[in-house]
């Protein structure tokens, strides 16, 4: 029997969860499953909505897709606030609702940590992120999303005209990923000028000094307690000048009320979704190169997935290393292919395919052939 050609990866699933005596609601999206079972995050926010986890169901489907992974795309959002003290309880009633959901393996996101996952582990043992006391790979407290972006960096750097030792880095949100990039970022000779929180922004011309920063943030909750910087308000972040920006926070944080703002030559997209599609649009017009998040931020599930398969931390690392380097040239190689003019210094992004497109055609190519092996009903 002839197959119809594929031209659609996904969503399979949309699955809504309701527990109202608890008065518990998730949501869970399965993208594809045509490389393996699903892997992604669990959000936790009062204000996610469906939409958001399909868009970030799909990037998860790029990711392992493009990583080499034996693994779809998928997504869930709590929508419950993330201070709120029956956490426990929510995660324990959403471990139980999808102990049958076996194309699903949920990971920490924003919103939830190691800590979650344990207690899905001890509802359904089905998990990946889990704390290294019951034998995991901490993805937060060994950075692995942060020292995939400064992998990135290292590549993606000569493509923007950028020596990354001396470049100039500004980093929206100081969480666990925003807060390992500074500091592998810095290792490498990156001098971080800005770095911002719920609270504000803290930037330094001459660079932040990341050891003292950290230690602030950790001790007393926010960059704001650091004093040898200059305050503003959040969303000045974005008009900071700098070489490279690193949104690492909220999706759809760079829009178009704030692209014409930025400053960057080079963008490292360490959150998902973190720009709508006109402002990188915009951006790519400006001749601001942005680095899509599934090949920048993917060391996260990286390592979530070596964990997965029982492999060791140095084993999770050079995975990071090898495949996020790997894809990023190829991506951007496949972006300015024919668009060179001149020497390889002066490249331009001007009538160039956008980064993101040219790395979707190299994950989605994977996905479709895989997807012809499965069974037709």
């Amino acid at each position: 029997m002839k197959k119809t050609a594929i031209t659609k990866i996904g969503p399979s699933k949309i699955i809504q969860l309701y527990f109202p005596v608890t008065n518990f609601h998730a949501i869970v999206v399965i993208d594809n499953t045509a490389l393996g079972p699903s892997m992604g995050g669990v959000r936790v926010s009062p204000s996610v909505t469906v939409e958001e986890v399909k868009r970030l169901a799909r990037t998860m489907t790029l990711k392992t897709s493009v990583s080499g992974l034996p693994h779809g795309g998928g997504k869930a959002g709590i929508i419950a606030d993330p201070q709120d003290p029956k956490k426990e309880l929510y995660f324990r009633i959403f471990a139980q609702a999808i102990k049958d959901l076996h194309e699903y393996i949920p990971g920490p996101d924003m919103g939830s940590n190691e800590e979650c996952m344990a207690w899905i582990h001890d509802e359904i043992g089905r998990v990946a992120g889990l704390p290294e006391e019951i034998g995991g790979l901490p993805l937060d407290k060994l950075g692995a999303t942060g020292f995939g972006l400064a992998e990135c960096a290292e590549v993606a750097c000569p493509y923007a005209n950028i020596e990354l030792k001396g470049a100039k880095v500004a980093i929206q949100g100081f969480g666990s990923v925003g807060k390992a990039a500074a500091k592998f970022l810095s290792e490498k000779g990156a001098i971080v000028v800005a770095a911002s929180d719920t609270k504000g922004v803290i930037c330094n011309s001459d660079g932040l000094d990341i050891k003292e920063l950290l230690g602030v943030k950790e001790e007393k909750g926010s960059v704001m307690h650091y004093k040898k910087g200059t305050v503003k308000n959040c969303e000045e972040i974005f008009s900071t000048p700098c070489d490279i920006l690193i949104p690492a926070a909220t999706p759809d944080a760079i829009s178009k009320d704030n692209v014409n703002n930025i400053k960057a030559r080079l963008i490292l997209q360490g959150a998902n979704i973190p720009a709508t599609m006109d402002a990188e649009e915009a951006l790519h017009k400006k001749g601001i190169l942005s680095v899509p998040d599934f090949i920048a931020n993917a060391g996260g599930v990286i390592m979530a997935a070596m964990e997965y398969a029982k492999k060791s931390e140095k084993e999770a690392f050079d995975a990071i290393s090898e495949r996020i380097k790997k894809n990023t040239k190829l991506i951007l190689e496949k972006t300015f292919k024919e668009n060179i003019l001149g020497a390889p210094k002066s490249r331009r992004l001007f009538g160039a395919p956008l980064p993101r497109q040219a790395a979707e055609v190299i994950a989605k190519e994977r996905i479709l052939k895989a997807m012809t092996y499965k069974r037709v009903l």
